[in-house]
C-alpha cells in the first residue's frame, strides 16, 4: 500500500486514516477490537481519536475512545504496528479545556495512560485558543517532543489566517510547527477548506487529513431520504445534506462507481485521495464488513473524467 509523509514530519502512513470516535461509542469494546485488528491487517494502521472522544454521549466523561485502543494495545502488544494520533483541547469538564501550557501537559499524560503507551505519534490541537499564545502552546508542545512523549504535533479545526500565523511563530522561535491540519472537507462540504486554507497547506508543506471525510455516512449513499435517518446516531448530521445538491453528489457517485465497479463511499475518499493538498481522509466504520469499502478506496484510482464530474456534481451553487 501507497505510505504517505504527514507534513515534514518524517511519520509515514497509509493514504487513508481511521477516525476512532466510534471506539466506545457505536462500535463497544469487543467490536472495536474486531476493527483494530481488521484495520492493522489491512494495513491501514493509522488511527486518529481524541481525549474528548466520546463525551457526547450519556453517561461517557471522555476519554472512551483512547481508553479502548490502550486496552487492545495491551492485549495484542503491537505498539510498534500503529500510527496514533489523538487531540487535545475541547471541553472536557472542570475546566480542562483550551491549550495553556499547564492544560497540555494535565492532557498529555491522562492520553498517554489511556492508551496504555509512553508515547504519541501525533499530537493534534483539536480547536483554536485565541485565548492562549500561540508562543506558549508551541513551546508546551516542544516541551513534549524534547521529553519524547510526542513525535509530532497538527492542528485541527484553524483557519487559514491563525495557521500561517502558527506556522510564523514556529519558525520565528525555533518551536516545532504543525505538521498537520485537520478541516472539515468532503464531496457535499467542500468551500470552507479550498480556497486560502488548501493553499496555505499546499504551499507550507502542511499535511491535511480531513475529517467527516463521508459527511457523517451520507456519502455512502445508505441516506437517500430522511426516513432512511431516522433513528440513526448520526442522523442530526446527515439531514442537512438531505437536499438537491446532496443528491447530485450522490448519483453523481453511483454514475462512476457503476463505471469503476465501486462502492459510493470509496469513490468518495477516493476523490479525496486525488486531491493534491489531501494526505489521507479519516473515514470510520462499525463493522468489519464496512472496511472493505475503505480497503477498496486506497485501490481505486479515478481517471481525469470521473474527478471532473464529481468536481461538477458537487459544485457549490
Amino acid at each position: 500500500m501507497e505510505h504517505r509523509e504527514l507534513g515534514r514530519s518524517g511519520l509515514k502512513v497509509p493514504p487513508l486514516c481511521f477516525g476512532g470516535n466510534v471506539f466506545g461509542w457505536t462500535a463497544d469494546e469487543a467490536r472495536s477490537f474486531a476493527l483494530l485488528d481488521a484495520l492493522v491487517e489491512a494495513g491501514l494502521n493509522f488511527i486518529d481519536t481524541a481525549d474528548v472522544y466520546s463525551r457526547w454521549v450519556p453517561g461517557h466523561t471522555g476519554g472512551e475512545s483512547e481508553t479502548i485502543i490502550g486496552r487492545w494495545l495491551a492485549k495484542r502488544g503491537r505498539r510498534d504496528d500503529v500510527v496514533i494520533a489523538t487531540k487535545v483541547g475541547m471541553d472536557m469538564g472542570e475546566g480542562k479545556t483550551g491549550l495553556s501550557a499547564r492544560r497540555i501537559r494535565q492532557a498529555v499524560d491522562e492520553s498517554l495512560a489511556r492508551l496504555n503507551t509512553d508515547y504519541i505519534d501525533l499530537y493534534q490541537s483539536h480547536s483554536d485558543d485565541q485565548g492562549t499564545p500561540l508562543e506558549e502552546t508551541l513551546g508546551a508542545y516542544d516541551a513534549l517532543i524534547k521529553a519524547g512523549k510526542v513525535r509530532a504535533i497538527g492542528a485541527s479545526n484553524y483557519s487559514a489566517a491563525r495557521l500561517s500565523q502558527a506556522l510564523e511563530v514556529s519558525a520565528a522561535n525555533g518551536l516545532p510547527r504543525y505538521e498537520t491540519l485537520q478541516p472539515l472537507y468532503n464531496l457535499v462540504e467542500r468551500p470552507a477548506f479550498e480556497g486560502e486554507l488548501e493553499q496555505v497547506c499546499l504551499t507550507r508543506k502542511v499535511g491535511v487529513i480531513p475529517f467527516f471525510s463521508l459527511a457523517s455516512g451520507f456519502l455512502t449513499g445508505k441516506y437517500r431520504s430522511k426516513e432512511d435517518a431516522a433513528g440513526k446516531a448520526r442522523a442530526r448530521h446527515v439531514e442537512k445534506y438531505l437536499n438537491d445538491h446532496g443528491f447530485r453528489v450522490v448519483a453523481a457517485l453511483d454514475t462512476v462507481g457503476a463505471r469503476h465497479g465501486a462502492k459510493p463511499a470509496a469513490v468518495a475518499l477516493a476523490w479525496l485521495m486525488a486531491k493534491p493538498a489531501i494526505t489521507a481522509p479519516i473515514a470510520s466504520a462499525t463493522s468489519v464488513e464496512q472496511l472493505a469499502d475503505l480497503v477498496a478506496a486506497t485501490r481505486l484510482t479515478l481517471d481525469t473524467d470521473a474527478i471532473a464530474e464529481l468536481d461538477a456534481a458537487s459544485a457549490p451553487a
